[in-house]
């Protein structure tokens, strides 16, 4: 688990995203501390990876706004990828490439770059090296998506379901890996409780599009007078539907 300083590495101030009628995201401020790995929890189509996507400056926000160490990562686009990785659920590469020829494709953005050989070899993939990014797996393309994200050396880091799809060597490996980066901010999107048990030092639990819960894995545990973290995510996500149905019959 990363340390946490009080220097603040991202604000977000009343994001909301609205797509026609429907409300994806709804009123999330956050701020996460340097150093610090923040766990985004949250059912599907709770709004987690809408959220992460307004953070990294991928989506416009409807309202509200996102600042990374001060930076708009919209208006400050080019400034923000210097300092920026970001790890999507769904990897999109030119398959023709292979995974060294994507790797030091990403090299060539950053001023201090990894180490080609030292980024494979973080996520295992040094025997996959001249194999195309077509002909890899599922959880290879995973592997090496992780290690594009990294490569940069980036003072922030977002990585969308991390393990999703990898055997469970490769997922210590990478939970090790991420443990490793001291002095980077790091925002987890995750289902899995165990990962983010492992890894988070804080946890927002959003549903419906919002935060319904934020502390650490033991203060959500404790919030809901639950054993583990698994069973907090349901408690307080089950509390919240319930709330609002009460509210919504007295309507």
């Amino acid at each position: 688990m990363s340390s946490r300083s009080s220097r603040i590495a991202i604000t977000a101030d009343r994001l909301v995203k609205r797509y026609k009628k429907k409300t994806a995201v709804n009123d999330i401020s956050l701020e996460i501390h340097h150093g610090e790995t923040f766990g985004i929890l949250g059912a599907n189509g709770a709004g987690k990876t809408t959220t992460v996507e307004m953070l990294a400056g991928l989506r416009t926000p409807t309202e509200g706004t996102v600042r990374i160490w001060g930076l708009d990562p919209l208006a400050d686009r080019a400034r923000v990828r210097q300092i920026l990785g970001v790890q999507l659920q769904q990897a999109y590469m030119h398959g023709a490439l292979t995974a060294r020829e994507l790797v030091d494709l990403y090299r060539s953005f950053y001023p201090n770059p990894l180490d080609a050989e030292q980024a494979l070899a973080m996520v295992d993939l040094l025997d996959k090296a001249k194999t195309k990014f077509d002909n890899l797996s599922g959880g290879q393309m995973q592997r090496l998506s992780i290690a594009l994200a990294l490569i940069g050396q980036p003072q922030v880091v977002i990585l969308d379901e991390l393990t999703t799809g990898l055997d469970p060597r490769a997922r210590r490996r990478i939970w090790a890996t991420i443990e490793a980066l001291e002095e980077q901010t790091v925002i987890l999107v995750s289902h899995a409780m165990d990962e983010v048990e492992r890894l988070c030092n804080r946890v927002a639990l959003i549903d419906a599009g919002r935060i319904i819960a934020l502390g650490s894995p033991q203060e959500l545990r404790e919030k809901a007078g639950a054993a583990t973290l698994e069973d907090a995510f349901v408690s307080l996500t089950g509390k919240q539907i319930h709330d609002e149905e009460n509210e919504d019959s007295t309507l």
